[in-house]
């Protein structure tokens, strides 16, 4: 039998050195992505309102408090940036996430009713129990994006093969709105519920003690890898359901597993600093671009893609408004809406 290879001479050969430049490629890519990553991570702990010699941010660092600049840098600065990479990361990669169980360009972590129902959640709790302890309030919010996410995939979900993801869209819409409708009647009614409620709403990686990244981690740590342990699923799901089960892929485990891991990256994250907008849809359109539609590639492109994006929005926030700050949620939704505008507009983003 005569095989391709010896009809076309080096044909695997030439195949194997493209694949391998490609791969070296993305790997070149990842590298400078962490690079622009480690870079906005020290300018995050670095600048704040208080101006601090760069010698004293390192000295804090490395010799602990000693003075009123150790314990800015230490107890505000380190905790925020730590949360910002944390959950711009849990954000990126949920909304890769998002789009590939719903095949739906346009989707993000939202979708599902994640935020909303950790919003309810923490008005709820404020209402009841008049507190904004941050560790308090963060597993309501937890628990209310869990709920929201089981409601959702319940009213979605039909048939053998799981939640079809038309279905599963609609259902998230219509929690979300319930869930909106909620908190506008709660915050209305009480008016000292709103005052509370409104700095947290926004989306701000500020005013969080060390306590709530060390809480939300362990959450954000097994969504992260339960999402990696996907990429090879959800590529034979953008294939089709009928195709990816030829590939011996189970189509209800992958969208279940996924659903899971979409909620505790989102619940954590939205627990930890409130609703952040744009971050998860924008965020996988940009990794795509860099990776093509690999999810083995496009996964970890996403995490520090939006580990950047929302330590270095924060910092913008910080910047623009000194003295004061604008919350990182205004920044990305302010950054975000053009990019929106352009990926409605694009012509190639149809379907994934």
């Amino acid at each position: 039998m005569i095989s391709t290879t010896d009809v076309v001479p080096g044909t695997d050969g030439e195949g194997r050195r493209r694949r391998t430049a490609v791969t070296a490629a993305r790997l070149l890519g990842l590298l400078l992505v962490c690079a622009l990553l480690a870079l906005v991570t020290v300018v995050s702990v670095a600048v704040g309102a208080k101006a601090i010699p760069p010698g004293e941010v390192l000295r804090a660092l490395l010799h602990g408090r000693a003075s009123v600049d150790d314990s800015v840098v230490l107890d505000l600065r380190l905790p925020r940036t730590l949360l910002g990479i944390a959950v711009g990361a849990a954000l990126g990669l949920a909304g890769v996430l998002m789009q590939a169980l719903t095949r739906n360009p346009l989707a993000d972590p939202g979708l599902l009713g994640v935020n909303m129902g950790a919003s309810a959640a923490v008005v709820v709790a404020i209402a009841l129990w008049h507190s904004t302890d941050p560790s308090f309030c963060v597993w309501f919010a937890f628990a209310g994006a869990g709920l929201a996410s089981a409601l959702v995939h319940l009213l979605g979900s039909r048939g053998r093969s799981g939640p079809p993801p038309v279905r599963l869209a609609l259902a998230g819409t219509a929690v979300s709105a319930v869930l909106s409708a909620l908190i506008s009647v709660v915050t209305l009614l009480r008016p000292d519920v709103f005052d509370q409620f409104r700095f947290w709403g926004v989306g701000s990686l500020g005013g969080q003690p060390m306590s709530v990244v060390t809480e939300v981690l362990p959450f954000l740590g097994a969504g992260a890898l339960l999402a990696l342990g996907l990429s090879g699923p959800l590529n034979s799901l953008a294939l089709g359901d009928d195709t990816a089960r030829a590939l011996g892929t189970g189509v209800r485990r992958t969208r279940l597993l996924g659903l899971l891991a979409v909620t505790l990256l989102c619940g954590a994250a939205t627990a930890a600093v409130g609703p952040i907008a744009f971050v998860g849809l924008a965020v996988p359109h940009l990794a795509r671009a860099l990776t093509g539609p690999d999810h083995r590639w496009l996964m970890p492109y996403a995490m520090v893609c939006g580990a950047a994006l929302l330590v270095g929005s924060d910092i913008l926030g910080r910047v623009l408004a000194r003295p004061g700050e604008i919350q990182a949620g205004i920044v990305t939704a302010f950054a975000g809406a053009p990019v929106f505008i352009a990926l409605v507009r694009h012509r190639r983003i149809a379907e994934l």
